[in-house]
């Protein structure tokens, strides 16, 4: 039984921390996707 819990804890563990890094990951690039973005505005801007 001991076992049982510590194996739901750690794969808990593992899927909080997977997400927090996919969270993470999506934020940068939805930051470098603005930055795309503004670029073009940019470029249409100037001609």
């Amino acid at each position: 039984m001991r076992k049982l819990i510590t194996l739901i804890t750690l794969c808990a563990g593992f899927a909080l921390a997977g997400c927090n890094t996919i969270a993470g990951a999506g934020k940068d690039i939805e930051a470098g996707g603005e930055k795309v973005q503004d670029t073009a505005r940019d470029v249409q801007r100037k001609m």
